[in-house]
């Protein structure tokens, strides 16, 4: 969710590195398959960070990473199809299910991924669960209904990802069609967008704002959220808005993993997702990253898992038919963006 300051930086990385060598990784030589590349929506650096080097120093293969918004990541895998860049790609869905409609993965079943329950195909499958929430400066105390937000208070103070482009922003859309219907979702987003700062490609970059008051609410995952609040004392909270029956509630939003279609290191990926799906990998992503497993076998017992275990005690989990998510995608967005004018 790093949107496009980080994308051009680490496009202007990799192709340096492929102007040293060739045309991609595949052309690389011997040298190339010491390098796994890991395109990926933004949010797990904590986790990424112990795990690649854990990695590294186990298979003595490197991992660099591109991070973006979850749709960006998916375009740029669509742009390079004549030319794989990546190995990896992480995000969330429907973003994942376009890749695989698209045909930008390959299929590989990941040793261990009997073990998860959540979304899963014949070429991706979730590494990380997480759910969606948002969050609120301190000044703004906790609003308790989605209606709360709608005050005039928030005007210019408010902003969320845009549906289509960010995994979050998109999940904001779908929960509101699932409590109001498709109509009663774009009649609530339109009288939103008075309050509305504009449209934003990454649901990362609105933490330090409302950390720092430019804005009072934003959206947010419960792990990207908690991890900035318990490592970068972001001054925020964490909240579900209630719908008109009073009943909280979110959707379950994971990282999923798949194997890039072309992969120049189609090996070194495999071992790398293998990884991230093991139990030693697995038992870290709470203590690490404030995220959930995605295997039923773990069971953490951390402080951190503690935290999301009451953050979200008393919500309600919807979990999506993200195939069908993923057919009505186009025509939705076109609607929510003719909606908020």
């Amino acid at each position: 969710m790093k949107a496009l300051k980080t994308l051009l930086a680490a496009t202007l990385l990799l192709t340096a590195t492929a102007a040293c060598g060739g045309t991609g990784a595949a052309s690389t030589g011997d040298g190339a398959k010491k390098t796994v590349t890991v395109y990926t929506a933004d949010g797990l650096a904590d986790w990424y960070k112990t795990r690649f080097d854990a990695f590294t120093q186990k298979t003595g293969i490197k991992v660099q990473t591109v991070e973006a918004g979850s749709g960006e990541v998916v375009s740029r895998m669509q742009k390079e199809k004549s030319n794989p860049q990546a190995d990896v790609v992480v995000t969330l869905p429907p973003f994942i299910q376009k890749a695989s409609a698209d045909g930008l993965l390959q299929k590989y079943d990941v040793p261990g991924e009997d073990h998860v329950k959540g979304v899963k195909g014949d070429d991706y499958v979730t590494v990380v669960d997480n759910y969606l929430c948002f969050i609120a400066n301190q000044q703004a105390g906790t609003p308790k209904t989605f209606d709360d937000l709608l005050d005039p208070k928030f005007k210019g103070k408010l902003q969320y990802s845009t549906p289509g482009q960010a995994g979050d922003g998109t999940a904001v859309l779908l929960l509101l069609q699932h409590l109001l219907g498709k109509p009663g979702a774009l009649d609530y987003l339109k009288k939103l967008e008075a309050n509305n700062v504009g449209p934003s490609a990454s649901t990362g970059k609105l933490q330090p704002k409302v950390s720092k008051g430019e804005l009072l609410v934003a959206n947010g995952d419960v792990q990207m959220n908690a991890a900035s609040i318990a490592n970068d004392k972001s001054a925020f909270s964490i909240f579900f808005p209630a719908g008109a029956d009073g009943k909280k509630s979110t959707l379950a939003l994971p990282y999923v993993m798949g194997l890039g279609a072309g992969a120049p290191n189609a090996d070194g990926g495999k071992q790398l997702m293998e990884y991230l799906l093991s139990t030693d990998a697995q038992e870290t992503i709470s203590k690490d990253a404030f995220g959930v497993p995605a295997r039923d076998d773990v069971k953490p017992t951390d402080a951190n898992f503690q935290t999301v275990e009451k953050v979200t005690s008393g919500v309600e989990v919807w979990q999506p038919d993200w195939s069908a998510v993923l057919s009505d995608l186009d025509a939705d967005v076109a609607a929510y963006t003719k909606a908020v004018g």
